[in-house]
């Protein structure tokens, strides 16, 4: 190999070989001579394959990424943005946690966000459990408009804005506990559907586990969109009853399927848990069945019933109850193997690919199949809730087998899809068009959750890379406690086989899903124009400040302070206010510069925002600590960056 090798490293790096390419010949050297590729590779003992690998994700320093994921920060609360192919993570979102860089949640405009609005039960909660963003969508396609994520921790959905990487809105759903099944879109991001994880008295109320099957229910939110405001209107919303079984993953049908959402369930079974009697766990009650449910849903229809006012009303939301959907040929069941996890539409939108993690076989389901039989209305019977259910054979296209523990499914523009296989820590490749031919099986490390490819659950996928999530990385990197991060890696999946070229540790958070975009999609702004714009109404805020407008307002203990801010100075920087006033910092950068960002902060007091050029923030307080406190740019600005500070003084009450 290495003999025609080198050639091609050489050609992929940018060097020249010199005399010869034999395998005495000289190596291949930069321009001027100065470095020896051979002597490179022998000093840190690699391979002509590593060398292709690392050619292949080199990005030079100026140059751009083709791709960007983004994916779920898990605990963190966040989005996590990396560039493909260079795998560099290019920023952490602030989403359903305080970001202090960000200035996300210490007292500027985000704080209403995160504090006020995001609250469940009256109760502040400042960290999420992000599982599965989706971005915006126009005709199946990704349109790198908008991202909207979930918290499944506190069953919350966000909205964010891909102009600038900011979150926007943040809704806590009034239903239900948790959420995993979101937050995926219909094809043109008519509805954002969130669906429950684990059962729960709706709307929050109390019932003892003995009540389970009467009480407890799921639901999938169905928030409705509204483009032109790049906001959720709660109104315009509804809700669609579940049975208590688990709901999980989901995704919108398009094309042929389009108007049908179908969501993955396990625990048909309604387990609960030991119960303090002698009952089995729930990981061992919840996996008894063979099969649990496909949940097919005819969102159209049930757009038509919530319209028709078929609705009733659950601590503030309109909720098409489980009969209704039932008897109305909204709701319908498969049956699908046992404990399902990944459920995911093929790009043309004729079939449904679900994986059965404690099964051997991606199931795939015909669309046509399944649509002709729920109009003939050809069951094999009725759940306990009087849901019908389909026979599976007849709604079956067929079975690849894959290996154990099948999760998620994506797909490339040639008709293949990519499998994660959990237990047996492999990438699959197989073809959703010629079911039961040959399978090609990559080893990933180690046990992969999730798989994201490019534009790999769009209408029309690219190929190029896929992307094994996995789970844990014990020997892949430096050890740095018990605590290990996640582990990315890389795969190019251009040639005849996959090839596995990359690793990216993620130390923020247990990443889940992820998407990845083409790059030249995401239409980011430089800075906010006209200075003064507010990033969360996306106007010119009213308390804006342009130069020599700067003044201090004093209105009985209220104190404003309308201060503009520009390199190297804060306008004005000394404030004096009395001890239990309460102070209100209106801050315009007025810089229109790209990546001129100033920083605000006041020591001591807790209070720190981020001043992107142009936009405007507000950070309001009481003063109750009396004393002298800085006040200085967090952000190195420029040469005078230490010199752009200031006082805060807080006289004492008398």
């Amino acid at each position: 190999m290495r003999i025609l090798a080198v050639p091609l490293l050489a050609a992929a790096l940018g060097v020249s070989l010199g005399a010869g390419c034999g395998p005495d010949a000289p190596g291949p050297s930069a321009p001027g001579g100065a470095v020896d590729l051979k002597q490179v590779m022998a000093q840190r003992g690699l391979t002509d394959a590593d060398v292709i690998a690392a050619a292949k994700t080199y990005t030079p320093t100026g140059k751009h990424d083709e791709y960007v994921i983004l994916a779920s920060g898990g605990h963190g609360g966040n989005l996590v943005a990396i560039g493909v192919p260079s795998m560099r993570i290019l920023k952490y979102v602030a989403v359903f946690g305080p970001e202090p860089w960000q200035g996300y949640g210490y007292g500027g405009l985000g704080d209403k966000l995160l504090y006020e609005d995001s609250k469940q039960g009256g109760k502040q909660i400042t960290w999420g459990d992000v599982h599965h963003p989706n971005l915006s969508e126009t005709n199946g396609e990704y349109d790198g408009e908008f991202i909207f994520v979930n918290d499944k921790a506190n069953a919350r959905i966000a909205v964010v804005d891909l102009k600038d990487f900011t979150t926007k809105q943040i809704i806590a759903n009034r239903l239900v506990m948790s959420d995993h099944g979101g937050a995926f879109v219909t094809p043109n991001t008519e509805y954002v559907v969130e669906t429950s994880q684990y059962p729960a008295p709706l709307g929050g109320a109390y019932a003892p586990l003995s009540e389970y099957k009467d009480k407890y229910r799921g639901a999938a939110t169905f928030w409705k969109f509204d483009r032109s405001r790049g906001r959720i209107d709660e109104a315009a919303s509804f809700a669609i009853e579940l049975p208590p079984y688990s709901q999980d993953l989901a995704d919108a049908g398009k094309f042929d399927s389009d108007g049908w959402v179908f969501i993955g369930s396990w625990n048909t079974e309604m387990s609960a848990g030991t119960e303090g009697k002698d009952k089995p766990p729930m990981e061992s009650g919840a996996s008894q069945n063979d099969m649990d449910y496909l949940h097919i849903i005819d969102w159209k229809k049930a757009e038509q019933l919530v319209q028709a006012g078929k609705t009733t009303d659950i601590n503030g939301m309109r909720v098409l109850p489980l009969a209704t959907a039932a008897a109305e040929g909204v709701l319908t069941f498969v049956g699908e193997p046992k404990s399902p996890h990944g459920c995911d539409v093929t790009p043309d939108g004729k079939a449904i690919v679900v994986g059965g993690k404690l099964d051997t076989h991606a199931t795939v389901f015909e669309f046509a199949k399944v649509k002709e039989l729920i109009a003939k209305k050809d069951f094999e019977g009725r759940d306990a809730y009087g849901v019908p259910i389909l026979n599976f054979q007849k709604a079956l296209r067929g079975q690849q087998e894959i290996g154990l523990g099948p999760l998620h499914t994506v797909f490339d523009e040639k008709g293949n899809a990519y499998t994660s296989v959990f237990l047996d820590s492999t990438v699959v490749k197989w073809n959703y068009n010629q079911i039961g031919q040959p399978t090609e099986a990559l080893p990933v490390h180690y046990n992969i959750g999730h798989i994201t490819a490019a534009e790999g659950d769009s209408a029309s996928p690219d190929g190029r890379y896929v992307v094994a999530m996995n789970k844990m990385a014990q020997d892949r990197h430096l050890g740095v406690g018990p605590l290990l991060p996640q582990n990315f890696q890389l795969i190019d999946i251009t040639g005849p086989k996959m090839e596995l070229i990359y690793d990216l540790p993620i130390p923020l958070g247990e990443p889940h899903y992820a998407q990845m975009i083409k790059a030249d999609k995401l239409k980011t702004i430089q800075v906010y124009t006209p200075a003064g714009t507010d990033p969360y109404t996306d106007e010119v805020s009213p308390h804006a400040v342009a130069a020599g407008g700067e003044r201090i307002e004093r209105n009985g203990n209220k104190v404003d302070v309308y201060m503009s801010v520009i390199r190297s100075h804060f306008t004005p920087d000394t404030i004096e206010v009395n001890q239990g006033d309460l102070v209100t910092f209106h801050l315009t950068n007025l810089e229109q510069a790209f990546d001129q960002t100033h920083g605000f902060a006041v020591d001591m007091y807790n209070l720190n925002v981020s001043l992107e050029p142009g936009k405007y923030e507000r950070v309001s307080f009481v003063a109750d600590r009396p004393g002298v406190f800085p006040l200085y740019c967090t952000e190195f600005c420029s040469a005078l960056h230490l010199e752009m500070a200031g006082y805060l003084l807080v006289k004492p009450r008398a």
